[in-house]
């Protein structure tokens, strides 16, 4: 049965769209395999990354407020507890700060800087190989184009003449292939900024709060004096 792109739409209502697309990626060839492994492989990358950043993602201003009381009325030791029973990234680089706070603002800074470097690599866990998916993905269509075409004039040679019904199987390969590496980049690469404006977000909070730590380890140190 012989399918175009411009009649997806119009026949999945009465088909069935899964039906359709199914008919579409068998007809594209071989290299649709690679294209939908690196599609799967992208989308649970990016799934694994929602989940964990969304859980890291925490009210830092209502959190921030919480460290400074406990701070002032329980001292070092009652900021670190609250440190550890909240979870992301400010709170572990809260804490780290809070540890290292009897040895000195400059070792707490320090502390929270060595340790803000350790949260950010694991945000970004995952990352490369999303980004790599997405290289690869219309790569592998813009193969089986070519592979499409190749089949495409070796029909024509095999026949010795040209005609729309020779090229047409070939030439089909080819474009599906193209369009499959095409849409499964672009859902890849939607994904990938999402993650990466949401690391972005999470990263800023680190550093305006280890701020705002800093300076009450400070006032904390000068008021015990």
């Amino acid at each position: 049965m012989s399918l175009s792109i411009g009649t997806l739409l119009l026949q999945a209502p009465t088909e069935g769209f899964f039906n359709v697309l199914v008919l579409y990626f068998n007809q594209g060839g071989a290299f649709m395999w690679p294209t939908l492994v690196c599609v799967v492989l992208g989308l649970a990358i990016f799934l694994e990354r929602v989940i964990t950043l969304n859980r890291a993602d925490i009210n830092t201003r209502k959190f921030i407020l919480q460290v400074k009381e406990a701070l002032q009325t329980g001292g070092v030791s009652a900021a670190e507890e609250v440190c550890s029973r909240t979870r992301g990234p400010v709170a572990s680089v809260f804490q780290a700060g809070l540890l290292r706070a009897d040895e000195g603002i400059e070792a707490a800074e320090k502390a929270i800087q060595a340790y803000g470097s350790i949260e950010m690599s694991f945000m970004e866990r995952g990352l490369v190989w999303l980004s790599l998916f997405i290289s690869l993905s219309p790569m592998f269509g813009f193969l089986g184009t070519v592979v499409g075409m190749v089949e495409a004039f070796d029909a024509i040679e095999a026949a010795g003449d040209i005609s729309p019904s020779l090229v047409a199987g070939g030439i089909k390969v080819a474009l599906l292939t193209t369009v499959a590496g095409l849409l499964g980049a672009i859902l890849l690469q939607v994904g990938y900024n999402y993650c990466v404006s949401k690391i972005d977000r999470l990263v800023v909070d680190m550093e305006e709060s280890s701020i705002v730590l800093i300076d009450s380890i400070a006032q904390h140190a000068t008021e015990k004096k």
